[in-house]
């Protein structure tokens, strides 16, 4: 059975940083592109960031570009968000989801977690 756990979220002041972590278990991790998404209170769910098998490749949605990075430790099954210059507007509980092949930024992954809570205080 597929699991992936998300943690380090919390709350934070505008302009500080997070550093939001998913381990995954049950699947074979190299075969899996993987994906952040969020979803604030009253807003359907966005694509944040993805990140390819290989590791190199990445993609982010405009609103957070330059100030979030996406990364993938293959040894520990684990895919992390650095969350720097955060705003009030990120506030939001943040989704980690796997795919498997190709990277997406949209729709269509095989697995999610259950979340992590961000808020972010102005």
């Amino acid at each position: 059975q597929v699991h992936l756990v998300e943690s380090g979220g919390g709350l934070v002041q505008a302009g500080g940083s997070l550093r939001l972590s998913c381990a995954a278990s049950g699947l074979t991790f190299s075969n899996y592109a993987m994906g952040w998404f969020r979803q604030a209170p009253g807003k359907e769910r966005e694509f944040v960031a993805a990140i390819a098998r290989n590791s190199i490749t990445t993609s982010y949605a405009a609103s957070v570009k330059g100030r979030v990075t996406i990364s993938r430790d293959s040894a520990k099954n684990t895919v992390y968000l650095q969350m720097n210059s955060l705003k009030p507007a990120d506030t939001a509980v943040y989704y980690c989801a796997a795919v498997r092949g190709a990277m997406r930024i949209g729709g269509g992954y095989d697995y999610w977690g259950q979340g992590t809570q961000v808020t972010v205080s102005s």
